[in-house]
């Protein structure tokens, strides 16, 4: 059982997705509750406007983003604010289209008794197989890591935030112009010290491949369209050269 709290987001129509994620928290020995989801339209106007900044949203993203992405972002924006709400000094935070893997429990449990010193705001618990990582050290010996990224990977499918990390993401990131993974990789506009842990503790579940982010119908991307996306490629690559990667060593001290 982890020491962290557990939230997975989840949608209410969503019931097969919830009753996986539960059956396999249980089996795994891990108490989670369940955030509802937001559903981008029931939000009044007034909501909207607080959590979304649609005239920035074109010119820092390369495209309009769809309802599913603005409620996904709120729904993490819930989770870090159920956070902060609380006396907990981090929390683990999944999306409900994830493979839960064996080793989780461990990662949690070593995760939670990491220094509570600010030297880390968000630890991503999936990645790329062949990750670009800038520095690593043990988090359970023998079985993985905790790596320092060159580039911080998309996907916001399942990572523990900390308090202070929760702070710099509701205190910078709303309005949100750009989807919650996008504004992760831009860590350093906000100082975010992102870590991951190697190998991934999740795997994306196949339900992943129908999400209700992306059930609306996209439009083949235009010349404009890609070159705002070039654009966007440039400011990441740019803003990684010039900030300096958090290093592990400040988390595992001796």
């Amino acid at each position: 059982m982890s020491s962290l709290p557990i939230v997975f987001i989840n949608l209410s129509k969503d019931v097969e997705r919830r009753e996986r994620m539960t059956s396999q928290l249980a089996q795994m020995g891990l108490m989670a509750s369940r955030l509802p989801a937001v559903w981008w339209t029931d939000l009044t106007e007034a909501e909207q406007k607080r959590y979304f900044c649609a005239p920035h949203s074109h010119g820092r993203y390369h495209k309009p983003l769809s309802n599913g992405e603005k409620g996904c972002y709120c729904s993490h924006l819930k989770a870090w604010q159920q956070l902060m709400d609380s006396d907990a000094h981090a929390m683990a935070v999944f999306e409900d289209d994830v493979r839960l893997l064996p080793e989780l429990p461990q990662a949690l449990e070593a995760i939670a008794a990491l220094p509570v010193d600010g030297s880390w705001d968000m630890i991503k618990l999936y990645g790329r197989e062949h990750e670009k990582i800038a520095n690593r050290g043990p988090l359970v010996a023998g079985m993985l890591e905790l790596i320092s990224y060159r580039r911080v990977p998309s996907f916001a499918a399942g990572y523990v935030i900390s308090r202070a990390g929760a702070q710099k993401m509701l205190k910078t990131r709303m309005p949100f112009d750009r989807p919650v993974d996008v504004d992760i990789r831009f860590w350093f506009e906000n100082g975010l010290h992102v870590f991951g842990v190697h190998p991934s503790v999740i795997a994306l579940d196949d339900t992943s491949e129908v999400s209700s982010i992306w059930a609306q119908q996209e439009a083949p991307a235009g010349l404009a369209q890609r070159l705002r996306k070039f654009k966007m490629k440039l400011e990441l690559t740019w803003g990684n050269s010039l900030a300096k990667a958090p290093h592990v060593s400040e988390i595992l001290k001796p």
